[in-house]
This record gives structure tokens, sequence and C-alpha cells, in this order.
């Protein structure tokens, strides 16, 4: 990536929950440069793919039976929705919903759905995330908080920089007294 983020997202110089198959469908195309003709997320996808394919082999099964003969392609898809957090950042994702306001009162937004990769072993975890912060003359769009939890759980994570990364994202976006 040509971009380099510092650990809250933003770009330097140098509530999401999983459901249907829709949530796992993947942009091979969206922003992305094509180098010498060939586009790198679907190089990648390619490589991830082949990864499945020696993985399901390797426990044993067969992957040209019938029901495994797209399992390669779809569990690569879904890793790469289940990682998209790494393509997103966060200047972008705030997209000017800083707004100046003169409100000194608590906002709280509960129960924002989280879902995310132990970066430990691939397995995944769920739960939800309450952030709440004293605004200093600045407040953020509240739909933006479940985007920022977003993005920061769909890579792979621990709960302790979670936490730390989506805190760590508020103060640069709004510098809130508390």
């Amino acid at each position: 990536m040509s971009r380099i983020e510092n650990e809250s997202g933003f770009l330097s110089s140098d509530a999401a929950s999983v459901g249907s198959e829709d949530d796992l469908k993947v942009d091979l195309k969206s922003d992305v440069k094509k180098t010498n003709g060939v586009n790198p997320k679907e190089d990648h996808l390619k490589s991830m793919r082949n990864a499945y394919e020696s993985i399901i082999q390797h426990v044993g099964e067969d992957i040209h039976r019938q029901g495994l003969l797209k399992t390669p392609e779809r569990a690569a898809k879904a890793m790469m929705a289940f990682t998209k957090g790494y393509d997103d950042q966060l200047d972008e994702l705030l997209n000017e919903a800083v707004f100046d306001e003169d409100h000194d009162e608590m906002v709280i937004v509960k129960d924002i759905e989280m879902f995310s990769l132990c970066e430990h072993h691939l397995v995944p975890f769920m739960g939800k995330v309450h952030i709440g912060y004293i605004p200093n003359k600045k407040v953020l769009g509240l739909s933006k908080l479940a985007r920022i939890v977003e993005m920061f759980s769909r890579r792979l994570q621990v709960q302790e920089r979670l936490t730390k990364q989506i805190a760590t994202a508020m103060v640069q976006a709004v510098q809130p007294s508390g």
C-alpha cells in the first residue's frame, strides 16, 4: 500500500455484524490501481484461494468433492471481508463529519455490534462496543462511531488493541475533554 497510516488510522506522509452472504462480498475493483494490467486484489484473492485449497487438502478433504468445489474462493472472499479494515483510512471514513458545536455534555453510543478475528488463532470474536466522550467544542456524527469500530475490528486483533485504537481515533478526531 502506498499510503501509511498511524495507529489510529489517519493517513500520514510517510458495528458491524456478519450475516448474509452479501456481507461477505468483496469489491475487487474499488479504488485499486492496476499495476502492469494486474489488479492486486484479484491477485491476492487467487493466492488466498490457492492457500485455502491447500488447507482443505491438509485436513484430509477432497477439494474436488461437490460441496467443496467453490469453498476455497468463498473462504478467500470471506477472509478479505473480515479484514477489510486494512483498506480503510480514518480521515476518509470521517468524511468531514466533525462539527463545531457548543456542547459539553457526555455523548454515548451503546451496543455497537463488533466482529473481529483473533490475531493469535484466526478465530472470530464478537461483542458490543460502547463509546462515550465529553465534547470539547467538536462533535462527531454518531454513525461515524460505528464505522470507526468496524474499521478497527475488521483487522486481525486483540481486544486491548482494538479498544486503544478506537479511543485514539476519537481523541484525534474531536479532541474531547474526556
